[in-house]
């Protein structure tokens, strides 16, 4: 009799552990989710977070060009940071040239190429001669100091509203170039 009570509670416990191990495994493989590869643009897979960052690109002496982000996202094995709030200055032969802000980035850290975009409004590229150029996207290719994008761009200052399709920027030489569909309107003298 004795050894049936014995058979029984042993049999209840078996299904006490059996339940309480099902229901571990259940809540586990549930609020463990797969890691995602930092390939994938995840950022919380990022192996460093910066705040308040600043990348400084120099040659010998001479600043090439600065970036600061609120927020970047350091990934090591793709050489590359992602940045949040951020902006550029670009330096030319004068010396400071154009200003850019934007509410993302990438920045290789190899290659020192950066591409900036807003969420809503477009970005705001502020030229230290007076005029202020409005795109979507900016990619700055560092071992030819270009900037470029396809989006449509709309520069205006100095009474000239240029607007069109694609921009190449040299800045050594201080150039922009509005690649297609180019329309100029110029502001009536006062």
């Amino acid at each position: 009799m004795w050894q049936r009570w014995v058979r029984r509670g042993l049999l209840t416990l078996s299904a006490v552990l059996a339940c309480f191990l099902i229901y571990l495994l259940v809540t586990n493989s549930t609020m463990v989710s797969a890691p995602i590869p930092a390939a994938s643009g995840s950022m919380d897979a990022a192996d460093a977070t910066i705040s308040k960052f600043t990348f400084t690109q120099t040659k010998g002496d001479t600043v090439q060009w600065q970036v600061q982000a609120q927020e970047a996202r350091l990934f090591e094995r793709d050489k590359r940071a992602m940045l949040q709030v951020v902006a550029v200055t670009l330096f030319g032969q004068q010396g400071k040239e154009l200003t850019v802000t934007g509410d993302e980035g990438t920045l290789d850290t190899e290659t020192k190429n950066f591409m900036l975009a807003n969420r809503s409004e477009p970005l705001m590229i502020r030229t230290e001669s007076g005029y202020v150029i409005y795109t979507n996207h900016l990619a700055w290719t560092d071992q030819t100091r270009e900037m470029r994008t396809q989006d449509p761009v709309r520069i205006v200052g100095h009474g000239l509203e240029v607007t069109g399709r694609g921009l190449l920027g040299h800045l050594d030489r201080e150039e922009f170039e509005v690649l297609e569909d180019v329309h100029v309107d110029l502001a009536p003298a006062s």
